[in-house]
């Protein structure tokens, strides 16, 4: 397929979606968006791949994620505390920009922006309740 013709495609999605978005939410053609979005809860999309990010990191911390995803990271250790381990992991050093997308730096970096009774919360369903919470708002407020 040209990529002209992939663009165009994406144009054509994209329209429709924005078209359709006040019809959803029962909005006329001159009412704001954000207020609507805070009705039912929605997220930005950068707080849903926060919320992803977060979701994941968890999965890791209480050891239910895959082996793989568990060795790429690395735990904070403080010598001087009783406690060998925090709840806070290691984010790796990068020379570009590109490389704070990666895993290994973006995971991390979300998790240690949390509150500590956040990254506490072992069981899945109620870190999600509450992350999202958290990220509702941090996005609005």
């Amino acid at each position: 397929m040209p990529s002209a013709t992939i663009q165009n495609h994406y144009n054509v999605s994209r329209t429709r979606q924005l078209t359709r978005t006040p019809a959803v939410l029962n909005l006329r053609s001159r009412d704001h968006v954000t207020p609507a979005l805070k009705q039912p809860h929605w997220l930005p999309v950068a707080s849903r791949i926060k919320f992803e990010l977060c979701l994941v990191m968890q999965l890791i911390h209480t050891g239910r994620a895959p082996q793989y995803l568990i060795d790429c990271l690395q735990p904070v250790i403080i010598r001087h505390l009783m406690s060998s381990q925090t709840a806070e992991y290691v984010k790796r050093t990068t020379r570009t920009k590109l490389r704070e997308r990666g895993f290994s730096f973006s995971g991390p970096a979300a998790w240690n922006g949390l509150s500590p009774h956040l990254r506490s919360i072992t069981n899945t369903d109620t870190f999600k309740r509450y992350l999202k919470l958290f990220l509702f708002i941090e996005s609005f407020s």
